[in-house]
């Protein structure tokens, strides 16, 4: 039996608390969830329905027709049911309602669109961008270079801290490794490519960075100690000099995006390939093109379901190309053209 003292937007509330205190679920996440049901609230109020009294008729016509004719296509609806099931699961949990009106609400069906990637050749032409003369060229490139040989989230890459490199031994070499925090703060931990590994430590030795002040105070499951801001800004707009100080030195998603943007316009480069997720594409075809196991890249990528890492076995073009030429039928006969292609310089 469903118990009544519980107000719409005191669930919607409990729920998004749940969400990220109990979950772990990451502000973005929580925030993307609240606007669906939010939406979905306000739309049962135009309707005379509280939310707390919906069914599984209004429910299926709200994700359905009602979001197709604002504009939200298939593929978008797609959180919208995810956050509709899970808050009636809480609600149904919680015993706010009787019953869960989302149990049987599906996903609409969609195709997997390729990814957008980044060629090799301009990720190449980014990694020669930034001017290694000054501190944020400096930073600039050791951003780029963990982008490209890494594969993080740029939510991953902005919040890492100075704990988040870690010293490790592979050999007799000392090398970094670096811990990223991603979605629902699960951690994975890389070695750093040494290109990046020289990057990183010229940008931490730089006497510029040594003049921020970006301490800060993190808690983990050992406690609460001091730490550092990673990758930080050298300016702020909106903040007085005496704030711009310690977590508020923390680059934004937003201002690694314009940062790749403002290089790739200079070079030139398709504006398609100008988003930092690019490189993360770029990681996981690479690693396929080189026939990495789909174990090893979805390891290496942080991926929880091998599905999303199986979608660059499609983008792996050379390999493709390896496996036409020694395989299919025409590399197994005589043509007109066989001894024309033998004189070719190897391409």
């Amino acid at each position: 039996m469903a118990e009544k003292h519980w107000t719409d937007q005191a669930a919607i509330d409990a729920w998004l608390e749940w969400l990220e205190g109990t979950r772990g679920r990451s502000k973005r996440t929580v925030e993307a969830y609240g606007m669906a049901v939010r939406r979905l609230h306000e739309y049962l109020q135009q309707e005379g329905v509280a939310l707390l009294d919906v069914d599984a008729g209004q429910l299926e016509l709200f994700s359905g027709l009602y979001l197709h004719k604002k504009g939200v296509v298939a593929r978008s609806r797609i959180p919208y049911i995810s956050a509709l099931r899970g808050f009636f699961a809480f609600a149904q949990a919680r015993r706010m309602v009787a019953r869960n009106p989302a149990a049987k609400l599906s996903h609409p069906k969609t195709g997997m669109p390729l990814p957008r990637t980044i060629s090799l050749a301009n990720a190449e032409r980014l990694m020669w961008a930034p001017d290694m003369g000054t501190f944020i060229g400096i930073r600039d490139a050791a951003m780029l270079a963990l982008l490209i040989g890494c594969g993080p989230r740029v939510s991953g890459l902005v919040a890492l801290n100075e704990s988040s490199l870690r010293p490790i031994q592979v050999g007799n070499e000392a090398r970094l490794a670096v811990v990223f925090r991603e979605k629902g703060q699960k951690e994975r931990m890389l070695p750093v490519p040494k290109e990046a590994d020289m990057l990183l430590r010229v940008y931490l030795g730089h006497e510029e960075l040594k003049a921020i002040d970006r301490d800060i105070m993190v808690k983990d499951g050992q406690g609460t100690h001091p730490d550092r801001v990673l990758f930080v800004s050298v300016r702020s707009t909106i903040l007085r000099p005496d704030e711009h100080r310690g977590e508020k030195r923390r680059l934004t998603r937003k201002a690694v995006h314009d940062m790749v943007q403002r290089y790739g316009r200079r070079l030139g480069i398709p504006l398609e390939e100008l988003h930092p997720h690019a490189f993360r594409h770029l990681f996981g075809t690479e690693l396929t093109e080189d026939d990495v196991s789909l174990a090893s890249t979805q390891d290496l990528m942080g991926h929880a379901d091998p599905k999303s890492t199986s979608i660059y076995i499609r983008l792996a073009q050379r390999r493709k190309a390896k496996l036409i030429d020694q395989n299919a039928p025409l590399a197994k006969m005589r043509t007109p053209v066989s001894e024309l292609l033998k004189r070719l310089p190897p391409g």
